[in-house]
């Protein structure tokens, strides 16, 4: 009996294996070691009093186990280590690890308020060079040694490279220094600053996340105000890691990543592209300006803490030799031919804008070089030819050049070519009906379409302009628009035709941002016309009525349509004889011809989309020959005086001038 009663008190005396009184201080840190224990293979489970609840349930050997802000560990070799983050005062009281069935350790935590110490700061330092961070601590722990542990994959561990750890102790002001030189990317992680209060427990007052950067190289690349610049990072390695741009005279705080893999994105003045099949993070500055210029780090995330990057050196220049845009108009079915400059030694890079204004696609049209256009041979011109344009050539391009180092690929675009369509114009009289047909690319079927009058944009668009999706009809007023995605053609009926409908219009697919890539004129003939009758060698004036300034124009030709494309106009025509004056306030401008001959006579178009048609026809006296030839003879035969003769020619002046005008 009295074996089993000394038994019996041993056990319950050696029930709690372990005690520890630990102090930590609110918002920081504790460390409790154990040391090592043989029984500690069995861990079980955390638990706190009052109530008892559990805390953590043991579940693997040699790992971490957490729940929250709480952390055991159990090494294989017997040491087992308790974590506790971001310490509260509701933290504070009395845990239990139960080891064995009936064997425990206990562990007494002591919470303390103290605004001494910062809690958690990241540092970032390029690979090769020192890390250098500072860590405060309570003046209750003046006295105690300082130490550095290091958060790893399964445990805990102090610093053990002393060669390139360096701690600095300034208890004047509770602040020790750590330096770390010559670190690599294995140096990467979170250290915990610390304070060893007595042999089983350590007080954490500083988290510090270490960030390591690897710069793998350095590239320089030029862009031209105004214009689109692409560059391509290249991150073979890691294909799937995510991936960033960022501007360092921001400390690069404001990482621009593409945030969807596989897709295009606009963040901020960028778009942002990650290619993960090539590993490949593709940056597009749409409208590059000054304040674009610095130094950039295009890189990717390694681990958590670890980063590698390429250093980009961009530098805009203001090239005024460089056309900055070009617009090119050109007939369904016909031929263009676009040309730009580009330095001598770049690669030719021609491509096509798409819907989210990224140009990245190189074209398949034949491009063809010629010579170089400078004395010193530094540029040379490329001609881009298009034959048999379609709708699917609308749009618009960029010219640049290409560029690739050994880290990425830019690629400079410096010239912009807007292309657009144009189809025969509508030509209607006053009162008709207008039919205009717009094709379009199957791409588009599914899209909005939409007629515009003058303009087409969200921002500016006319009344009579409207929408309509596929196989539907809309109406609005004298307006019907009807999609056939079969035939892939919209069409849009204006009945009625005023003065007012005349104008040019545009076929656009209404997307984020309507893409315009077709238009026509709509030519609406005014029902009154001019017949006019005159002789060779008369004047005449001829009044137009126009309904804008834009509008003041005077053509020869059979049919008004060939007006907008082979008449010949009062702007071309190199003859003194014709002039045009202006009365702006009354709507009229007046188009003057002197000197009238035969070849005069014609068809003539006064006004532009609104127009009227005007019959001149310039006739030669037959009389006036006859008296002119009988002055002659006079003269030769009769002796008569030259007077005679110039009164003939007043008399019939006068007669010709009571001949009427329809």
């Amino acid at each position: 009996m009295k074996i089993l009663l000394i038994f019996l008190t041993f056990y319950l005396i050696s029930a709690a294996v372990r005690c520890f009184s630990v102090t930590g201080y609110s918002g920081g840190s504790v460390l409790v070691d154990s040391g090592k224990l043989w029984f500690s293979a069995n861990v079980k489970y955390m638990v706190k009093h009052n109530p008892w609840r559990t805390i953590i349930n043991y579940k693997k050997h040699s790992e971490w186990t957490s729940e929250g802000r709480f952390i055991l560990f159990r090494s294989k070799y017997g040491k087992l280590m308790i974590f506790i983050r971001e310490l509260n005062t509701q933290d504070a009281g009395k845990y239990r690890i139960r080891v064995l069935d009936k064997w425990y350790i206990d562990i007494t935590l002591n919470v303390k308020k103290d605004s001494c110490c910062v809690v958690s700061k990241k540092v970032v330092v390029k690979s090769g060079e020192s890390a250098t961070f500072s860590c405060e601590y309570s003046q209750n722990h003046i006295n105690d040694a300082k130490v550095i542990f290091k958060e790893r994959q399964n445990s805990i561990d102090t610093w053990n490279e002393e060669e390139r750890l360096s701690i600095s102790d300034d208890k004047r002001n509770n602040v020790f220094s750590v330096r770390i030189t010559a670190v690599t990317p294995d140096d990467g992680g979170v250290y915990l600053c610390g304070v060893w209060i007595n042999r089983d427990s350590y007080s954490i007052s500083t988290a510090v996340h270490l960030h390591i950067m690897t710069k793998v190289g350095v590239s320089r690349v030029s862009g031209s105000s105004g214009g689109g610049l692409m560059i391509k990072c290249e991150h073979p390695q890691y294909k799937t890691n995510p991936k960033y741009i960022c501007k360092e005279s921001d400390g690069c705080s404001e990482r621009k990543n593409p945030g969807v893999q596989g897709e295009w994105m606009e963040n901020g003045d960028v778009s942002l592209y990650d290619d993960t099949r090539a590993g490949v993070l593709m940056v597009f500055f749409r409208e590059l300006k000054a304040a674009d210029a610095g130094t950039y780090r295009c890189g990717v995330k390694v681990s958590d803490y670890t980063e590698s990057f390429t250093e980009l050196q961009l530098s805009i220049r203001h090239d005024i030799k460089y056309s900055k845009s070009v617009t090119e108009s050109v007939y369904l079915g016909g031929e263009v031919n676009i040309t730009c400059q580009i330095p001598e030694e770049h690669e030719v890079h021609f491509c096509k804008e798409d819907d989210n204004h990224i140009c990245q696609t190189i074209i398949s049209s034949k491009v063809r070089e010629m010579s170089g256009s400078s004395e010193r041979n530094e540029e040379r011109v490329v001609t881009v030819s298009f034959s048999n344009v379609s709708v699917r050539d609308a749009g618009v391009y960029w010219c640049g050049a290409e560029t690739r180092d050994t880290y990425l690929t830019f690629i400079s675009l410096n010239t912009k070519i807007q292309i657009s369509l144009i189809m025969s114009p509508v030509v209607r009289h006053e009162g008709e009906s207008a039919e205009i047909i717009c094709s379009y690319d199957s791409i588009y079927k599914s899209k909005p379409k939409s007629l515009c009058k003058g303009k087409c944009s969200t921002r500016d668009r006319n009344p009579l302009s409207e929408t309509v999706r596929e196989e539907k009809e809309t109406k609005t007023g004298r307006l019907t628009l009807n999609d056939d995605v079969t035939a892939g053609v919209f069409t849009g009926t204006i009945t009625g035709l005023t003065a007012e409908d005349a104008g040019k219009y545009w076929c656009a697919v209404t997307l984020e941002t309507e893409l315009n890539y077709l238009y026509t004129h709509l030519i609406v003939i005014m029902n009154e016309e001019l017949n006019l009758i005159k002789y060779e060698g008369d004047d005449v004036s001829i009044q137009c009525k126009h309904h804008d300034e834009d509008q003041k124009s005077f053509c020869k030709a059979h049919e008004a349509s060939m007006c907008v494309k082979d008449g010949v106009s009062l702007e071309t025509i190199r003859d003194d004889r014709f002039s045009f004056s202006d009365e702006a306030s009354t709507g009229v401008f007046t188009v003057n011809i002197t000197d009238l001959r035969e070849e005069d006579s014609g068809i003539y178009w006064c006004g532009a989309h609104i127009t009227t048609k005007v019959s001149l026809t310039v006739k030669m006296d037959f009389s006036l020959l006859n008296m002119i030839s009988l002055c002659s003879t006079l003269l030769l035969v009769g002796g008569f005086s030259v007077t005679v003769c110039k009164d003939l020619r007043d008399e019939l002046n006068i007669r010709r001038s009571q001949t009427t005008v329809k």
